[in-house]
């Protein structure tokens, strides 16, 4: 048993545990001798328990079937989170005087903005169907099935067009419609890796995250109107006289579509107005989630992360006791509201049983 026990402990405390053959048939016991015999080596026991709940757990997901999980970056997830979480990140492509980018690998956040800043001519678009393909393909030749949450369809074809691929896969591949983007499509990702390793399919994965779709809340208030403009939403005139009475608009998201709340003289106001709202949701509906701990609170940025810390501090103020997960907002959204923006939202974790 000793040699065993050695052999586990020398196992364990390499640091990629998911690239070498672990024995299936370990139990508590044979950990435990490991444990004794890792303090006779001198070896950091605090590494080796962290490695064996990891390799637990990946042996857990392991016996009951294997679902990759696939977003795309307008969830705000990065490429390097993705491999730290296991799933596939696509990155989403833009056009900037006709030179395509894609988020997160040729475009950064920072050059974004500068060429933002530039009036540089700016288009999103979406992973082509090749790349979409591809990657499943890709990943279903090492699991069984693969859950695809892509960015709200009221605010991109993606989803439209992830969906009709599907149906070539007989099943395989599950398309999530829960009318997500940002901070908020991010919590639908952890929240499927949570129905994964609680055993659920990939179809019961889809099943649970779209009956969720509604319970999320972002609102959003703009530095400038010069982007609401540019994208039609607003007259050039509604433009130039908000721009001269400070009008900040705060808009919303409640499911699938970008719409306007509220117009309000400057941005102190106009964050008021955002937790006022938030704080009429988290009361009235999304009381019961509340009382339960089931809601999630988050805030998201364009650019302005100064700001955003400060902004943060005054959310934690307004919802004390809360963790507050923040991000950058997708550039997706970016693009058509500019550098500046602030953004707090909430949405429902899933509870697994």
């Amino acid at each position: 048993m000793q040699d065993k026990a050695i052999m586990i402990v020398k196992i364990f405390s390499r640091k990629e545990v998911y690239d070498i053959e672990v024995p299936l048939d370990i139990s508590a016991n044979d950990f435990v001798i490991a444990l004794n015999q890792a303090f006779q080596l001198g070896i950091d026991t605090n590494n080796i328990l962290n490695c064996y709940l990891k390799t637990e757990k990946h042996m857990r997901r392991y016996s009951m079937g294997k679902i990759a999980i696939v977003t795309d970056s307008n969830s705000g997830i990065t490429q390097d989170e993705g491999r730290e979480l296991g799933i596939s990140v696509l990155p989403m492509p833009f056009y900037i005087n006709d030179v395509m980018y894609l988020e997160g690998i040729t475009l950064s956040q920072e050059e974004f903005y500068e060429k933002l800043k530039n009036d540089e001519a700016i288009s999103t678009s979406q992973p082509s169907p090749a790349e979409v393909c591809g990657l499943w393909d890709n990943l279903l030749e090492e699991y069984d099935e693969v859950v695809h949450i892509p960015m709200s369809s009221g605010l991109s074809a993606a989803c439209d067009t992830a969906t009709a691929l599907s149906r070539e896969y007989g099943g395989k591949v599950q398309v999530v419609n829960n009318q997500r983007i940002s901070v908020t499509q991010r919590q639908s990702v952890l929240d499927a890796l949570a129905l994964r390793d609680a055993g659920k399919t990939a179809a019961e994965i889809k099943e649970v995250l779209e009956a969720e779709k509604m319970e999320s809340s972002i609102y959003i208030t703009l530095e400038t109107l010069k982007y609401l403009k540019k994208g039609g939403r607003i007259t050039p005139a509604a433009a130039a006289i908000g721009t001269v009475l400070n009008l900040k608009p705060v808009l919303q998201i409640q499911g699938e579509k970008l719409d306007a709340y509220a117009k309000v003289r400057g941005k102190k106001q106009a964050k008021k107005v955002m937790l006022k709202a938030m704080r009429e949701d988290w009361d009235s509906r999304f009381k019961e989630y509340a009382e339960a701990g089931e809601m999630c609170l988050q805030m998201a940025y364009t650019g302005n992360k100064e700001e955003a810390e400060e902004f943060k501090n005054e959310v934690q103020a307004a919802f004390p006791g809360l963790d507050i997960h923040m991000d950058p907002l997708s550039l997706s959204v970016a693009c058509h509201i500019g550098h500046g923006a602030l953004a707090v939202a909430c949405s429902k974790k899933v509870t697994v049983k």
